[in-house]
């Protein structure tokens, strides 16, 4: 979150206590805002509502000020270590860090971009959900921020215009850490090191009480726990019995990329074969035979190579779902959305889960025709690169470039144009490599366009409007 002055201490003009001592915020200042006070009311995915693990209540006024003593101590040890670690968990977005390390579990474990984008679609998810629940909690109870009720304590970093519990930093942390350390057992202590980080700089900073951080943490292992039984039946571990059609116009390689992704679990489809296109052209159409001369007779040019380059090997392979996560950290760094952590993470979620569900609707329709790529079909097309093992119909790139383009565009409409553009340019790189038919790209693109008109419907109810 961007450092910020004080918000509160000007805010709020008076405090009050109320019920069993709970200090509660009286009066807003009018020309300062609450952030996203509904929030808690908002439509989540794994949760039935906001408040299905709503927290006790926090501490009274005579514990919070024992706690600010701890904080206090905290504030006169900060070194450059503990400035530095308030700096790292500041900066961004509250999702920021942890799709980072996601992002970095995936790669060292060699997951490609259809398994890491399952990664980040369920730790997004719990993020989201997680968030909501807290600030359930944190409207309900409307504890001040410690530099709140006592102003001499200075905090380190930007005091958030929100009540202080649970802690919003310790919930995503408490959320993202389990889900992680689920997916990736191999290094699991390292994900609750980093949660216990990550609410530790918040003491330090001065911005939570030890309570609010213990609180989040727990709520935030809360939520994954749904996640983590989500993702425990969700099919991606299932086995592929090796079977596969042989004949004319079929796919012939071998170990093909995840033959069974399109039966996965969706998170807005009904299915993955909702939106299956019909089939491809047959191998002996005209209309094949037309897509095979264009491939032959493509003149490419240094400019089209360095095109279609940029989209197989900075995008495709391994990375395609890390350009488009980068694609929301820097709208919502550039829309301002990094102080608004329900905001931002809404942004997440839904870019994740469109990304995940236009892989499972593409890969149903990959696996239901199996169809030729082009070099397998004529040896005389020449590609410009390997071409990825997997059937060629609808393209890859046509179905997440759509869809990710579509739902970024619904968040940050002043973009549209160029997500759009840039979605196009991706599928017909395709063509330009000789790795797709042209009649693989427009399906490709509507497919993934579909998928992103559900989710962009599911997002218009979900209250945050």
């Amino acid at each position: 979150m961007r450092t910020t002055k004080r918000f509160i201490v000007g805010m709020l003009a008076s405090l009050s206590v109320i019920g069993m001592g709970v200090l509660v915020l009286a009066q807003v200042h009018q020309d300062m805002s609450l952030i996203a006070p509904k929030a808690g009311a908002w439509k989540t995915w794994l949760l039935r509502s906001g408040d299905q693990f709503r927290l006790p209540a926090p501490p009274d006024a005579t514990a919070s000020k024992v706690e600010i003593t701890e904080l206090k101590t905290l504030a006169a040890s900060r070194d450059a270590a503990a400035l530095a670690s308030i700096d790292f968990w500041s900066t961004g977005a509250l999702n920021h860090r942890w799709n980072e390390l996601a992002l970095e579990e995936s790669f060292k474990h060699g997951l490609d971009a259809q398994r890491g984008g399952r990664v980040l679609a369920l730790v997004n998810v719990a993020m989201y959900d997680a968030l909501i629940a807290a600030w359930d909690s944190k409207y309900a109870y409307n504890r001040p921020r410690p530099s709140v009720l006592d102003p001499s304590l200075a905090a380190a970093a930007g005091v958030p215009r929100s009540p202080s519990y649970p802690s919003e930093h310790a919930v995503v942390a408490g959320a993202a850490s389990a889900v992680l350390a689920y997916l990736f057992p191999d290094d699991a202590q390292r994900f609750p090191d980093m949660a216990a980080q990550a609410g530790r700089s918040q003491l330090l900073a001065g911005v939570h009480y030890p309570s609010d951080v213990a609180a989040g943490l727990e709520l935030g292992g809360k939520v994954a726990a749904l996640a983590i039984e989500r993702a425990k039946g969700d099919g991606s571990d299932a086995k592929w019995d090796g079977k596969m059609p042989v004949g004319p116009g079929y796919w012939n390689g071998t170990n093909p990329i995840d033959p069974l992704l399109g039966t996965w679990k969706p998170w807005v489809l009904k299915a993955g074969d909702q939106f299956r296109p019909g089939p491809p052209p047959a191998f002996d159409a005209e209309q094949k035979k037309a897509d095979l001369a264009e491939l032959k007779s493509f003149q490419r040019t240094p400019k089209t190579n360095d095109i279609a380059n940029f989209w197989q090997f900075a995008v495709a392979g391994t990375r395609a779902h890390q350009f488009w996560n980068t694609q929301v950290d820097r709208q919502v760094s550039q829309h301002h959305w990094d102080d608004n952590p329900p905001k931002a993470a809404r942004a997440y979620a839904l870019q994740s889960i469109a990304y995940y569900d236009s892989l499972v609707a593409c890969w149903d329709a990959k696996y239901a025709y199996w169809a030729i790529r082009p070099f397998q079909l004529d040896a005389e097309v020449k590609t410009l690169f390997a071409t990825p093992n997997h059937p060629s119909y609808p393209a890859a790139h046509g179905c997440l470039s759509g869809a990710n383009a579509a739902i970024l565009g619904s968040l940050f409409p002043s973009e549209a144009k160029t997500y759009t553009a840039m979605a196009e340019q991706a599928a017909e790189s395709r063509v330009w490599a000789g790795i797709h038919y042209r009649s693989d790209l427009a399906p490709g693109l509507e497919l993934g366009r579909k998928v992103a008109g559900v989710v962009i419907e599911w997002a218009k109810t979900d209250g945050s409007n």
